[in-house]
């Protein structure tokens, strides 16, 4: 894994407009849509959204708690502050606008630095929290860094502030960080979705013999959770919490239980949830919901019901995201009937679907081919007063992208913008498999230069849908090319990573290869599936490797193979294609 990787902080799109209009699906509720080139994305006649919030300038605070006096309660100052630190505070939020910080804080005591910075940070004034920062940096030097606690405090000022680079190199300018400065740039990378940036702060840190505290595992135990980190390594992460003598809490064991969802880890999530409610702590929604998740992604529908009544029975009864898990894995394993049941079943217990549950809906239809009720249950979720977000507005365009309808998918595109978003890192992955799926190799590339001109840094995801976009389009030497992008970018493959690999390597017939990709899954503990099955059958049917086909045939008629049961009817299609290739006519 690359030791750094610098990723940008994706674009944020504000919050949508008060009242939502009712969105076009058809090209002719607009004027001529427009036609899509891959520049066309940027250039709509929708301006990009800026966000309207405001942070409070020196001397103008806009803050609700205010009131016309000027004592000390008119902020709700901290009563844990010195008497100092609370006039400082007090003259930074109420200066007038020729007032500098530097000028407040000459008088305050450097020891009150932090508790005046936290305060300013954890009031939502980050503007004044930074220019606090500064003047203290101008009036006492880079020594600050050693008074305890400021240097972990000027983190969080710097990453409150959207300063990740500035917090950065505050932390490797400072002579001994400690764990809280490190667990402070962390959580601030973490919060920014930059999972890659975190971890390998983090190794630097244990390099550098800094012991983490709790709260620093916990913080990368959920970074694993985000990149597929493979289980052993989470282990190994964990017999170190054990050898230094930090106790897990409840975040960490419902973090452990979070890491074994991608890979659909069911019996390990079952053990890591024993061993918590054997270690004293009782589970709570965050638990349920994340063991729910898991048994949905292995396809557990019965043991993830089961856990459902036990939530009840326990006193914790199950919310919209408890539903939503439990849809999600229907739909995703194409039981929509089901799904729909369970949604009738939360409305009858009071609980009222959510947009993810509607967008989840949307998606799941369009998969089963069913775009008029995929569109009928957007209709629904506009009448019940539930507004569209971003995940929906991508399913929509998937849902007529998917089918080569490039001028409907444009005006929903249209319609995002309009709605107050930015196309997200999903809307660009989405744009990519569209067009991979429809084999124009010319728009993949447009797209993902255009995605990477907005800011964004391909991740996992974006990486998957590369290499099956170039799959689909014949280019196999490319694809490949992507995943050893991936692999130098220190990004962890998962199983959906390998299950795209693998496909390609079956369209091309490179048996060998698919077989060296087994062997690393193996190693590295993701556990191939029955698409990654299907997968081999497929590269070895392409390449007439017989012998190799009837080798795993024998081990999946023998039960050898896990998924065997659905293996049966992907062999029996492997051997007829094999046979019509060979005995045409």
């Amino acid at each position: 894994m690359a030791e750094t990787i610098a990723f940008q902080l994706p674009l944020r799109a504000p919050a949508p407009p008060p009242l939502l209009p009712h969105f076009h699906l058809h090209p002719h509720a607009h004027s001529p849509p427009r036609l899509f080139s891959p520049t066309s994305l940027l250039s709509s006649s929708h301006p990009t959204p800026t966000s309207t919030s405001r942070t409070p300038r020196l001397g103008r605070p806009h803050d609700p708690t205010r009131r016309s006096t000027t004592g000390e309660q008119a902020w709700n100052l901290p009563p844990s502050l010195s008497l100092p630190a609370r006039r400082a505070l007090q003259s930074l939020l109420s200066a007038p606008n020729h007032t500098s910080p530097r000028d407040i804080l000459s008088s305050l005591p450097p020891s009150d630095l932090p508790a005046v910075l936290t305060a300013l940070a954890s009031r939502a004034h980050p503007t004044v929290a930074l220019a606090a920062l500064h003047a203290a940096r101008d009036l006492h030097g880079d020594h600050l860094l050693h008074l305890p606690r400021l240097l972990p405090t000027a983190i969080r000022v710097l990453a409150r502030a959207g300063r990740l680079a500035d917090a950065s190199a505050l932390l490797a300018a400072a002579p001994e960080p400690d764990a809280s400065a490190y667990t402070s740039l962390l959580s601030a990378l973490s919060r920014a979705t930059r999972y890659h940036d975190a971890l390998a702060l983090f190794r630097r840190m244990v390099a550098r013999g800094v012991q983490p505290a709790l709260v620093t595992y916990n913080v990368v135990l959920h970074a694993y959770s985000k990149t597929a980190v493979p289980w052993k390594d989470v282990l190994t992460l964990v017999d170190a919490m054990k050898e230094h003598k930090v106790p897990l809490d409840r975040y960490t064991y419902n973090s452990l239980i979070s890491c074994c969802r991608r890979s659909a880890l069911h019996k390990e999530a079952s053990k890591v949830f024993d061993e918590m409610k054997a270690a004293g702590f009782e589970p709570d929604k965050v638990t349920f919901n994340s063991l729910l998740d898991v048994y949905g992604k292995a396809r557990m529908h019965d043991e993830a019901i089961a856990l459902l009544r036990e939530m009840e029975r326990g006193g914790c009864p199950p919310s919209v995201v408890s539903y939503n898990s439990l849809i999600s894995s229907y739909v995703k394993n194409g039981l929509l009937e089901e799904a729909g049941e369970l949604k009738e079943e939360m409305e009858g217990k009071g609980i009222e679907p959510d947009v993810i549950t509607y967008t989840t809906l949307i998606s799941g239809l369009d998969r089963a081919g069913k775009v008029d009720a995929a569109i009928g249950t957007y209709d629904e979720m506009l009448r019940s007063g539930c507004r569209p977000n971003l995940c929906t507005f991508n399913a929509l365009i998937k849902l007529h992208g998917v089918r080569g309808k490039f001028p409907e998918m444009m005006v929903v595109f249209d319609d995002l913008r309009s709605a107050g978003f930015v196309p997200d890192v999903v809307t660009w992955n989405t744009l990519l498999a569209v067009f991979g799926q429809n084999g124009l190799d010319t728009e993949v590339s447009g797209v993902f230069k255009e995605m990477k001109k907005s800011g964004y840094v391909p991740e996992r995801d974006t990486y998957v849908s590369l290499i099956s976009s170039y799959s689909r389009c014949g280019l196999f030497d490319q694809a490949m090319v992507i995943y050893k992008r991936m692999i130098e970018a220190g990004i962890h493959p998962d199983i959906s990573t390998y299950n795209a690999v693998l496909s390609a390597l079956a369209r091309g017939g490179r048996w060998e290869q698919a077989e060296k990709l087994f062997a690393e899954m193996e190693t590295l503990g993701c556990r191939p599936d029955e698409l990654s099955y299907s997968s081999l059958l497929h590269a070895y049917a392409n390449a007439k490797k017989l012998d190799k086909m009837k080798a795993l045939s024998e081990d999946i008629y023998a039960e050898k193979v896990e998924s065997h049961h659905g293996l049966v009817k992907t062999l029996v299609l492997v051997n007829s294609k094999v046979q019509v290739d060979e005995f045409p006519g």
